[in-house]
C-alpha cells in the first residue's frame, strides 16, 4: 500500500466560474475525480487526464452509498493517486467532505481541503437577496432541512423564534413544515424567496411570504435543488428593482425634454 492523497474541492453553487483558482489546480492535479450531482460536469474539462467517476447523491436515488464512497476514495488513494473529491458549494457546509477526509487519514494519507463558495449565500446573492443587511438583518441561520434521520431539524424551530435571516439547504420537501413553524410565531407576513438551480442557466426564483409561498411554488412547479431564504432582506431584490425602474424612467423623462 502507497500513501496517496485525499483534496476535498469545494466546486461553488452551480456557475463554472465561481469555482476557486485553487480549486482548478487541484483537478489539474488530480489522478482520479469523485464528483457529486450538484457539479457541473463542463469542470471536468480542467482534469482531462483524471479517471472520472460520478458518485452523486440525489433524494431516493443513490448511485454510491457514503460507505461505498469512503470505501472508493481509500481504494484509489491506496495506489498512491491523488483524489480530488469534487463537491458543490463549500465541502464544509452539509457536504460531509469532514467525513471523508477523517476516513482516509485513518488510513494513512494526507489529506486537504479547498473551500468553495457556499451556496448559502451565494445564490441568495445571485437574485440580489443579501443575507445581512443594516436595519433588517444583523446575522443569518444556515440550516439543513433535512438530517439524517429524514427529519425536519428541530433548529429550524429555534430560527423562526429569531429575528435573523433564515438559510435553509435541501428543505423543499419539508417546505409545508417549515412554513408552519413560522406562522405559529406569527409571521406570516416575513418575505420569503425560493431559487432553484441557483447561478445556473436554469435558475428560477418564486417570491411571496410565509403565508403565501407554497402557493407560489405550486404554481411556478418550483423544485429541488432549490434554497430557502426567509427574512425581510428578501424584499431588497424589489428595492433594487424599483430604483432601477425609477432611474430608467427618469432617465426618459429628461431626454424627452431636451
Amino acid at each position: 500500500m502507497r500513501s496517496g492523497k485525499l483534496t476535498v474541492v469545494g466546486a461553488g453553487p452551480g456557475d463554472v466560474d465561481l469555482i476557486t483558482l485553487k480549486g482548478i489546480k487541484a483537478l489539474q492535479n488530480a489522478d482520479v475525480v469523485l464528483f457529486d450531482a450538484l457539479v457541473d460536469q463542463e469542470l471536468l474539462e480542467y482534469a482531462p487526464q483524471a479517471e472520472q467517476i460520478f458518485v452523486g447523491k440525489r433524494k431516493g436515488c443513490y448511485r454510491y452509498q457514503q460507505e461505498q464512497i469512503n470505501e472508493l476514495i481509500v481504494q484509489r488513494a491506496n495506489l498512491g493517486l491523488h483524489v480530488v473529491r469534487l463537491k458543490g458549494g463549500d465541502p464544509f457546509v452539509f457536504g460531509r467532505g469532514a467525513e471523508e477526509m477523517e476516513y482516509a487519514a485513518q488510513y494513512g494519507h494526507e489529506v486537504a481541503v479547498v473551500p468553495g463558495i457556499s451556496s448559502s449565500v451565494s445564490v441568495p446573492a445571485s437574485q440580489n437577496i443579501p443575507v445581512t443587511k443594516r436595519g433588517a438583518s444583523e446575522s443569518f441561520w444556515v440550516i439543513t432541512g433535512t438530517t439524517k434521520e429524514h427529519k425536519l431539524s428541530n433548529d429550524v424551530a429555534l430560527a423562526a423564534k429569531s429575528s435573523a435571516t433564515v438559510v435553509i439547504l435541501m428543505g423543499m420537501s419539508k417546505l409545508g413544515e417549515i412554513m408552519k413553524l413560522f406562522r405559529q410565531e406569527g409571521k406570516q407576513q416575513v418575505p420569503v424567496a425560493i431559487i432553484q438551480n441557483g447561478t445556473t442557466s436554469q435558475e428560477r426564483v418564486g417570491i411571496g411570504t410565509v403565508a403565501s409561498i407554497e402557493d407560489t411554488v405550486r404554481e411556478q412547479k418550483l423544485a429541488n435543488p432549490a434554497i430557502i431564504v426567509i427574512g425581510e432582506v428578501v424584499q431588497h431584490r424589489q428595492q433594487i428593482l424599483d430604483i432601477q425602474k425609477a432611474y430608467q424612467e427618469k432617465g426618459k423623462e429628461l431626454f424627452e425634454k431636451v
